[in-house]
């Protein structure tokens, strides 16, 4: 037991000897450490004050040089700015030397405005006594010579150019009636249309009587389908081997007409086969109004229209104005207005087109009120149509025109209407209704005369100034609108103008 506490003990004495052994050999180490590094602090500061003693020499040089430079930079300076004042002074000088020649000459133009101004005054003085020896001698003023001279002047050009005007008016009055008449003339005869007549009903022939009563049909259904599917009064009356087809409306009468003759060709008669009938007849009338249309067009070389344009053109293939066919006389005007044009030196592409189109409106006269001429400036305008080609359908029945084409164009109107043979009506119609519309105006009191004019196109009532004023005049051309419209059956428009004058005569004697 001793023994091995003397051995623990004896261990632990030499734990303690080797630990304070190492203590000590680790010191030694440290401080020799420690004393190379301080060795090593010393070499650095000293070099890094030997640099900057270096850096501080270059610097303390550079800026000797730099303030040599600038020394040397303001010695110029102060040398330029010295020659600049000595410049400047130089300047003075001669500016002082010029403002004395200045003031030398200023006096010298004042002594001789000065004397100027005297003999102006001597010059007016002596004006005025000349003026007046004058006035005592010719025993008149300036003021009243320069009247007399001046009211000379005016009597004498007056005088002249009322001589020139007349001479210039007798000579343009005389031209533009020749001129005016070799125009109307060569365009007359230079175009000649063929005239068809037509009225409001169409005869269907028959090959037998028997067909009648097939078209009627039981209890009359057949007849009723065919005025239910066309629009058209079927009129089977006792002549012989023929029925009457009647409507106002052209192109229903003629889709009547041709699904009628289909009908008897075929000769199975039924309601079913009439619809189908009367729907085929339809699309080849429609069919024949395009192609109508575009063969106008051709004709008349106008380009660019609208389709709708060029089928309302071909639906006045089925439309007459007393026995005129009105696309015949549309094609006409345009050719007849591209004539004139040509002679004028007017723009021929809008006179032809405005001749083309200015009864465009006769298409539609059935389905919308009001004049055909308006209807039709109305579609031009709708559909793009040039706004003076408008302007020629709307005013070829004015008396006023916008333009020279639109002119050209009433004027091949009324040609083309006045032409022989360009209507079949009567002279026993006309008379009668040239009658009518002059009766109607003379029932009104007040009235003096009146005319039917135009073709029974336009009336006009002269009425009494004493008894009718100018209100009254206003009121009375819409009564007699009025009272046309109700009692007489015309086509187209008429227009009534009512003219209330005054005129106040005496006689020198």
């Amino acid at each position: 037991m001793n023994i091995t506490i003397i051995a623990l003990l004896a261990v632990l004495g030499g734990l303690a000897i080797g630990a304070r052994a190492g203590y000590y050999g680790r010191s030694l180490v440290s401080r020799k450490r420690v004393g190379q590094a301080e060795s090593e602090s010393s070499r650095i500061v000293e070099d890094a004050k030997e640099q900057s003693r270096t850096i501080r020499i270059e610097a303390k040089e550079e800026a000797l040089e730099l303030r040599k430079e600038g020394e040397s930079e303001i010695k110029e300076q102060r040398s330029e700015v010295k020659r600049s004042e000595r410049r400047l002074i130089n300047r003075e000088e001669n500016l002082e030397r010029r403002g004395t020649n200045l003031e030398k000459r200023e006096r010298s133009l004042t002594q001789q405005e000065n004397s100027a101004d005297e003999i102006q005054s001597e010059l007016e003085g002596l004006k005025e006594q000349a003026l007046v020896k004058i006035e005592e001698v010719a025993e008149m003023t300036v003021g009243e010579a320069s009247d007399v001279v001046m009211r000379t002047a005016e009597d004498d050009m007056q005088h002249e150019i009322a001589l020139r005007y007349r001479d210039f008016e007798q000579e343009a009055s005389e031209r533009a009636k020749e001129l005016g008449a070799r125009i109307l003339a060569t365009s007359i005869h230079r175009m000649a249309a063929d005239v068809v007549s037509e009225i409001t009903v169409t005869t269907v022939p028959l090959p037998s009587d028997d067909m009648k009563g097939r078209l009627i049909g039981r209890e009359g259904r057949n007849i009723r389908a065919i005025e239910k599917n066309t629009g058209v009064d079927l009129i089977i009356d006792d002549t012989p081997e023929a029925v009457t087809l009647s409507c106002f409306d052209p192109i229903r009468r003629e889709v009547a007409r041709l699904a009628v003759t289909k009908l008897i060709a075929d000769g199975r008669i039924h309601p079913a086969r009439i619809e189908e009938m009367v729907a085929r007849s339809q699309k080849e009338v429609d069919d024949s109004i395009w192609k109508s249309g575009e063969q106008a067009i051709f004709d008349a070389g106008v380009r660019g229209l609208h389709p709708e344009m060029i089928k309302l053109l071909g639906r006045l293939k089925y439309r007459y104005s007393y026995g005129e066919n009105v696309l015949q006389h549309c094609l006409e005007v345009s050719h007849i207005a591209g004539m004139i044009a040509s002679e004028l030196g007017a723009n021929i592409k809008i006179a032809k087109a405005g001749g083309l189109l200015h009864d465009i409106g006769k298409a539609l006269t059935h389905e919308v009120e009001g004049p055909h001429a308006e209807i039709g400036a109305e579609i031009a305008i709708k559909h793009n149509v040039a706004p003076k080609v408008a302007a020629c359908i709307a005013e070829h029945h004015d008396d006023v025109m916008s333009s020279t084409e639109a002119f050209i164009v009433a004027a091949a109107d009324a040609i083309s209407a006045a032409r022989p043979g360009a209507r079949k009506d009567t002279v026993e119609n006309y008379m009668k209704r040239l009658e009518a519309l002059e009766s109607v105006a003379r029932d009104f009191d007040g009235v003096e005369r009146c005319f039917a004019i135009q073709a029974g196109r336009e009336v006009r009532v002269m009425v009494q100034p004493d008894t009718i004023d100018d209100v009254s005049a206003s009121k009375m051309a819409r009564d007699i609108v009025k009272k046309i419209e109700e009692n007489l059956v015309y086509p187209g428009q008429i227009k009534v103008m009512v003219i209330r004058e005054s005129r106040s005569v005496e006689y020198a004697r």
